[in-house]
């Protein structure tokens, strides 16, 4: 028998999702944006921006998933966390070149003072993000679900990825992002949106009827890296395993793949192209929840898979606009599909009680491992990249095809986890 879910529960999980999502997608497809066209960031600028992020959020995730599961509370992290992570957002304001020069006394070029202020407040930013949203919100969703509907669940969440992107790209295309004006503009927006949030969920957030966990709080930090936790979930941990591997795929190619579509295959115009592939993969997401809840972890991940390889394959041989829409399609997809289906064969085998001390473990899976491993591949990748020189005269590398080659290599280890016999 399926349990319904409330019309209260959908609500709070596509705003607060979406929200999320688009702050995300801002930090994560942006803000590499953002260093390479202000202060001329490199590809290792880059890299190290997003390995520690991802560091920040897993030890923040590992702490606050554990310290909500202590106190017994869910709401007040969500929401408070959307607060400050909104106020974090706005205070990218001030990276400016102009400002910067004004404030400090320069024995060092703006730029790169610029480059370093821009990676500590991202792990500011990160901090409050993966306490509300990390830690916090995916224990709610854990909570609130149960094996009945959790693919239902799991297909909106991972859907907004996809909706948050074309919600960025839409209200993007508007602004100039040569011009340090755009990002100031659309710095304030996005942190008074996340703000505004954060203090909607202290009205439309049910909060989940759980026990404060009677277990030390370093006993709860621990919990999901204890051998015997592994033992007594060993579907848990493979379903991470291979999560890591798909992750790492990713994070290969995607903090270049704006500047990609941009600079090397010369489409100013990607948004235009790209919001039809978005829309239509937002739908199969939101489908393959579904399908995942009729047919399993196996038939439904191994599709995404294949999706995934398919469009990098295409992406790879292709530059004009037809394909490379096909070949996005086919990428985004199968990214987003295997993101709903690992979420939830993940929560599934996530046992009662254990959503806020295991939301550590998953975020090793899909942050902190992938996100080092995964630029570090791209940037050695890149290594040997064309350089071309800006009308500043400073230099910018050009990202090439072979970010996708590399990602599908990675690809192809999580492809024997299907086949392993289930139990």
């Amino acid at each position: 028998m399926k349990n319904k879910l409330s019309p209260k529960f959908w609500l709070a999980l596509t705003v607060f999702s979406l929200m999320g999502q688009v702050a995300w997608v801002v930090e994560n497809m942006y803000f590499n944006v953002f260093i390479y066209k202000m202060f001329s960031a490199g590809a290792a600028d880059i890299s190290n921006m997003v390995a520690l992020s991802a560091v920040t959020a897993t030890l923040t995730t590992v702490l606050m998933g554990a310290l909500s599961d202590k106190i017994g509370k869910r709401k007040l992290f969500i929401s408070l966390g959307y607060i400050l992570w909104g106020v974090s957002i706005f205070a990218f304001v001030f990276l400016r070149e102009d400002y910067i020069s004004k404030a400090f006394s320069m024995t060092v070029s703006a730029a790169s003072v610029g480059i370093s202020l821009t990676i500590i407040l991202d792990c500011v930013m990160t901090f409050f993000g993966s306490t509300a949203n990390d830690a916090a919100f995916n224990a709610w969703l854990t909570d609130s679900t149960d094996k009945s509907n959790r693919g239902a669940a799991e297909g909106i969440n991972a859907m907004m990825p996809l909706v948050s992107i074309l919600c960025v790209f839409g209200g993007f295309m508007f602004f100039d992002l040569d011009k340090k004006e755009s990002w100031s503009t659309i710095f304030i927006i996005i942190g008074a949106l996340v703000t505004l949030i954060g203090i909607l969920g202290f009205f439309i957030i049910r909060e989940p009827k759980i026990e404060p966990s009677k277990e030390s709080y370093l006993g709860s930090i621990l919990y999901g890296f204890r051998p015997r936790t592994v033992r007594e979930n060993p579907r848990l941990y493979v379903s991470l395993l291979a999560f890591i591997v798909f992750n790492i795929s990713i994070q290969i190619f995607m903090p270049y793949l704006i500047i990609y579509y941009e600079v090397s295959l010369g489409m100013s115009d990607y948004v235009i192209v790209m919001a039809p592939a978005i829309i239509i993969a937002s739908v199969v997401t939101a489908f393959w929840g579904r399908v995942y809840d009729k047919r399993g972890f196996h038939f439904s991940g191994a599709v995404a898979v294949a999706l995934l390889l398919l469009g990098y394959g295409v992406l790879f041989f292709t530059q004009s606009k037809l394909p490379v829409f096909i070949g996005s399609l086919l990428m985004m997809s199968g990214y987003l599909s295997g993101m709903a289906v690992f979420g939830a064969v993940i929560r599934d085998n996530t046992p009662d009680g254990g959503a806020g001390k295991l939301q550590g473990v998953r975020i090793f899976s899909q942050v902190l491992i992938p996100g080092v491993v995964g630029p570090m591949i791209g940037k050695a990748v890149l290594k040997s990249a064309e350089v071309i020189t800006n009308s500043d005269g400073t230099t910018s590398f050009v990202p090439n095809a072979n970010i996708f080659l590399a990602a599908a290599v990675a690809l192809v280890f999580v492809i024997p986890v299907f086949f392993k016999k289930r139990s």
